[in-house]
């Protein structure tokens, strides 16, 4: 892989369905070997539907963890790939790297992105590249999909808090709250400038990302929360829908 991977749009509308999953394949070595497999594995074969819009494949910082992220109009268009497409290609990754163990596959629908610059825009006004993805999965004690909501929306104004007040870390770029369709999690797709700018905000004074506002213990002490699992990522492979470059500068173009 040689070209340097474009993040995806997490928040582009038409994104009805977004499948995360997570392998372990065990070393970095391996996880770089998995990532260039996806790759040729993907690029010698046809878009497998118009119905799929990306697919974004992750580093994780421990070494041994692959994240994967694809958005699709809708979730009957992954059963459908499921059906006609996933197998063969995971034949073919599986025969160049042996022994991947997928550990989970979450189906989510994207509910609520926010910036989480300080002023909101980013560095005079544009939209700073992504150096790391963090990903922040929460897990609650039964299917719920009102309380999955009413935890977002307490995170948000929580956040809006901090940037209102100064006292928001510096390096994050947007958050990206998605719920699970079970009605059980809620997973919050982070874009930040950098690893070191999330370390940092992690190291701060108070408990990480978030002061010891109301608002913030109370994002912490949810009722019915009963895990909260932290990882980082580096986009290693990413591939979208066809023509999908052209029209995004077609649309920029239009609203110059």
């Amino acid at each position: 892989m040689s070209a340097t991977p474009v993040h995806p749009d997490p928040a582009r509308p038409e994104a009805g369905a977004v499948l995360i999953s997570v392998w372990d394949v065990g070393t970095p070595e391996r996880q770089r070997a998995a990532a260039d497999a996806i790759a040729a594995t993907w690029g010698k074969r046809e878009w497998p539907t118009p119905d799929m819009l990306s697919y974004g494949v992750y580093a994780g910082t421990d070494g041994r963890t692959l994240l994967h992220y694809s958005q699709w109009t809708g979730e009957e268009a992954y059963e459908e790939y499921v059906r006609t497409h996933r197998q063969e290609r995971n034949d073919e990754i599986d025969d160049a790297v042996p022994g991947i163990e997928r550990l989970r596959l979450t189906r989510t629908r994207r509910y609520r992105s926010l910036p989480q610059e300080r002023d909101g825009r980013g560095r005079e006004g544009k939209r700073p590249e992504p150096g790391c993805v963090v990903v922040v999965e929460v897990g609650f004690e039964g299917p719920d999909e009102a309380r999955q909501r009413a935890w977002v929306d307490t995170v948000a104004a929580a956040i809006e808090e901090d940037r209102a007040d100064g006292s928001l870390p510096p390096g994050g770029i947007s958050a990206h709250f998605h719920l699970s369709t079970d009605g059980t999690r809620v997973v919050n797709y982070a874009e930040w400038e950098s690893e070191q700018a999330h370390i940092d905000a992690l190291e701060a004074p108070g408990e990480g990302v978030g002061t010891p506002s109301p608002l913030w213990e109370r994002v912490r002490n949810f009722p019915g929360l009963v895990s909260s699992d932290v990882a980082r990522y580096r986009l290693l492979f990413s591939t979208e829908r066809p023509g999908e470059p052209a029209e995004r500068a077609a649309a920029a173009a239009r609203q110059a």
